[in-house]
């Protein structure tokens, strides 16, 4: 089965984190259905969360792909989640900045925005998002071909 070129970014995305994930004892997940437990913890988080065509020229699209990566990280003290999220972050940052094309996949990859969130859920938990904006081509009539 063909696979879209955005399907391959989110997949490529995914595989670049994991080396990360598996560093800082955490693990990788894509749009999970239901909440990241206690025990899933730490955890890098992977959302596509939009996108938008931003150029069409003759039989070629420019689309904008926006993606969510969240750290996900508990208190377990001496060590603060916060922290621990932030370091989690930092690393899949550098991670997917390293290849900005993505393996040839994308015209680029820049950061737009980044959040932070704590709880008091069940013992102190952290997030700490960021969002990137993901540019790549394909034809009009064909999201599955590169342009």
């Amino acid at each position: 089965m063909t696979q879209s070129i955005r399907e391959r970014i989110l997949q490529t995305i995914v595989l670049t984190l994991t080396p990360v994930a598996t560093d800082g004892a955490a693990t990788v997940w894509r749009t999970p259905s239901v909440s990241i437990t206690r025990e899933q913890c730490p955890a890098l988080v992977v959302f596509p969360e939009s996108e938008s065509l931003a150029e069409r020229a003759n039989d070629r699209v420019t689309r904008e792909l926006t993606v969510r990566i969240t750290a996900l990280a508990r208190a377990v003290p001496p060590a603060i989640a916060e922290t621990h999220a932030d370091a989690l972050l930092c690393a899949a940052h550098a991670a997917l900045m390293s290849d900005v094309n993505l393996g040839g996949l994308t015209l680029g990859v820049r950061e737009v925005e980044s959040e932070w969130e704590v709880d008091d859920a069940d013992g102190v938990a952290a997030s700490t998002s960021a969002r990137y904006q993901i540019t790549y081509r394909t034809l009009i009539a064909d999201i599955s071909i590169q342009a």
